[in-house]
């Protein structure tokens, strides 16, 4: 087996104009064709912008909350033409910037359209046990403690509102009183019931007010009773049935939003807090994806009805079971992608694909890892790990040339001319972002406790810096272990028997190859190659300012044990297709959505004007489909390098 150096094309989608028109993507299509008889070569893929989809966009609750706000601003300032955003985007990275240098395969690389409609890339979530996840059934399983159907009707959009400002403590009212219009006991029952269920933390009672009936609602614990609400210690006061589960597991189905923005918007449907939520691993915003949720302590009746007004998720396949999902326990995803107007031959796209299923790609940590701006993420990992804390301050804040939203340009401009804290917040609006977060902590602290002001940032924020550096050394580290020694395992390479990495002597080199081999993200608790790429490990530290041997931070977050990473993927279930059309509008595949609501498979003519190439492929977590993608048609994967090949269709 060779290895091939990469070309000079790219792949990775931008993000949507979503009010481009068919014209657009048909001109496309010409000028593809045109460069496809003008070009031997034909390595170029084509990102295409997404044509709008027929969907309705989730009903948000009507709150006039900061956090909305900001959801509003940030959707707001994604406009701007495609040509700009491409000027933007030529300060970005480049795969070759991020150690992404090589190719496995011998085939000759073609172009096809990873088209940025996010139908065409779904994802499938693989359980710990090897079952795929799919949306195949929207009963609930039946339960006499549950309530009935009227419960989450009989309350008025007005009582629901005063409610949840009850509940939240958004005002000065100690109660809240709904008068009963039909009064009965079933009735009144009913309202204790909606409001107990849709407002943890509420008791009721029932009062007669100038011979009226009216059921009050009042916090019974005061402050505390919210905060109470649901713990598996201090579950609610409102029964749970003991021979029931206290999680309920299902299925989510979502389009076009990312795991924890689909999870932040069930809490607010459900007015509960998102930390109740649990999952075994996060899915990606551009895509169709069904993945394994559990909450506890919530019904699968109220989480049922939730489907009547959220039309871009789905929930479904519910079960109780007495345990929560936990991060990292799934075995891996399952996807299907379509690559659209492919201009490979059938030889070609056959190599590439058996190339795939039998050799597989080099396991590069992918470009979303290392961000999308002229500031890389690995840039203050780096930073972080130097204990050089202005360097982080001035690369999170400084301006910075490229794509960056109007409110953020202004706050950076702002910092830079008068390095206040408070000055450069008023400029922005979004306080949710990291230079947000950072300047609320330097207002906090003060300018000479960077630490504690770095340390208002998320966890989960400040350590995907580190993890992008690690990241970073790994992908280069790759890259000149396939140059130096190709795709064959050497002695001093490493491979892991159980969880412990040991070295390839030389009478054992035979008994593997090199699917075996690993490469250590840096830490204090690995070990190296005895080879030269041991050395290189140590020689591209030094170069930054590091010492490969004291990999131990002073701050413990940010001390890296280290890992080990195959460097070769082989993925399974490698199945593909190319199937012709005509209307590159239409979609080339039934989701689990269209299925369970009856759509017919797609009617594709014999002899379309179009070929795409449909890939079905399972990968283990941590792994990055685009990668896949990009070994098959012989790619970069760059928004820098893709944005600007867009712009050449749109002109």
């Amino acid at each position: 087996m060779e290895t091939v150096d990469m070309n000079s094309v790219s792949l990775k989608r931008p993000r949507s104009e979503e009010d481009v028109a068919n014209a657009d993507e048909i001109k496309r299509q010409k000028i593809l064709e045109k460069s496809k008889a003008g070009n031997d070569s034909g390595q170029s893929i084509e990102n295409v912008t997404e044509q709008p989809e027929d969907r309705k966009s989730e009903m948000i609750p009507n709150e006039e909350s900061e956090e909305q706000e900001e959801e509003e601003l940030e959707d707001s300032d994604e406009d701007g033409d495609a040509e700009s955003f491409a000027d933007m985007m030529k300060h970005g990275l480049t795969e070759s910037d991020v150690g992404i240098t090589k190719f496995v395969s011998s085939h000759k690389g073609f172009s096809g359209i990873l088209k940025e409609r996010y139908s065409d890339f779904v994802v499938h979530e693989i359980g710990k046990d090897g079952r795929v996840s799919h949306l195949d059934d929207f009963s609930v399983p039946v339960d006499d403690e549950d309530p009935s159907e009227e419960t989450f009707t009989v309350l008025s959009d007005e009582d629901k509102q005063r409610l949840e400002e009850l509940q939240l403590f958004k005002n000065k009212e100690t109660s809240v009183a709904i008068e009963v219009i039909e009064d009965t006991k079933e009735k009144r029952t009913i309202i204790h019931q909606a409001v107990k269920s849709l407002f943890p933390g509420l008791e009721t009672k029932t009062e007669d007010r100038d011979g009226k009936k009216y059921i009050i609602a009042y916090h019974a614990a005061g402050k505390k009773a919210l905060a109470k609400v649901r713990t598996a210690t201090d579950p609610r006061k409102h029964s749970w049935p003991k021979s029931r589960g206290s999680y309920c597991h299902f299925v989510l189905y979502k389009e076009n939003k990312d795991t924890m923005d689909a999870i932040n918007v069930l809490s607010k449907f459900l007015r509960v807090k998102p930390n109740i939520f649990s999952y075994m691993g996060t899915k990606d915003k551009r895509a169709i994806t069904v993945q394994e949720i559990a909450v506890l302590r919530i019904t699968a009746q109220r989480l049922a009805h939730l489907n009547k007004c959220l039309m871009n998720f789905k929930l479904g396949n519910f079960s109780y079971k007495n345990h929560p999902l936990k991060l990292g326990e799934l075995q891996g995803n399952h996807f299907t992608v379509v690559l659209r107007n492919i201009t490979g031959t059938d030889e070609q796209i056959e190599q590439a694909m058996h190339s795939l299923r039998e050799i597989g790609f080099i396991n590069y940590y992918g470009m979303q890892r290392f961000g999308t701006t002229a500031v890389p993420t690995y840039q203050i990992g780096r930073a972080i790990l130097q204990n050089n804390w202005n360097e982080v301050m001035d690369l999170i804040l400084k301006p910075r040339p490229g794509a960056e939203k109007g409110y953020l340009v202004k706050c950076r401009e702002e910092w830079a001319k008068t390095k206040d804290p408070a000055a450069a917040l008023k400029k922005l609006p979004v306080k949710r972002c990291v230079e947000g977060q950072l300047l609320r902590g330097l207002l906090k602290y003060g300018m000479k406790n960077i630490i504690s002001a770095f340390g208002i940032i998320p966890r989960n924020n400040r350590l995907m810096y580190i993890h992008s550096y690690q990241s970073y050394v790994w992908n280069n580290m790759v890259s000149k272990r396939i140059e130096e020694y190709g795709l064959r395992a050497v002695p001093g390479d490493l491979i892991l028997k159980g969880a412990t990495a040991v070295h390839i002597e030389e009478g054992d080199v035979d008994n593997y190859t090199i699917h075996d081999v690993v490469m250590p993200l840096p830490g204090f608790d690995v070990i190296y190659p005895k080879h030269k790429i041991g050395e290189a490990y140590k020689e591209m530290l030094v170069a930054d300012n590091l010492d490969i041997n004291n990999m131990r931070h002073k701050i413990r977050d940010y001390s890296l044990s280290g890992a080990y990473r195959k460097i070769i993927i082989r993925p399974q279930n490698v199945n593909w297709e190319v199937v012709a059309y005509d209307d590159p509008k239409i979609p080339l595949f039934t989701t689990d959505l269209d299925k369970l609501e009856g759509k017919p498979l797609p009617v594709l003519p014999t002899d379309g004007k179009f070929r795409a190439l449909k890939m079905e492929f399972s990968l283990p977590p941590s792994t990055y489909a685009t990668m896949a993608i990009r070994e098959v048609l012989k790619m970069d994967t760059s928004i820098k390098n893709q944005t600007q090949l867009n712009t050449t269709w749109l002109r």
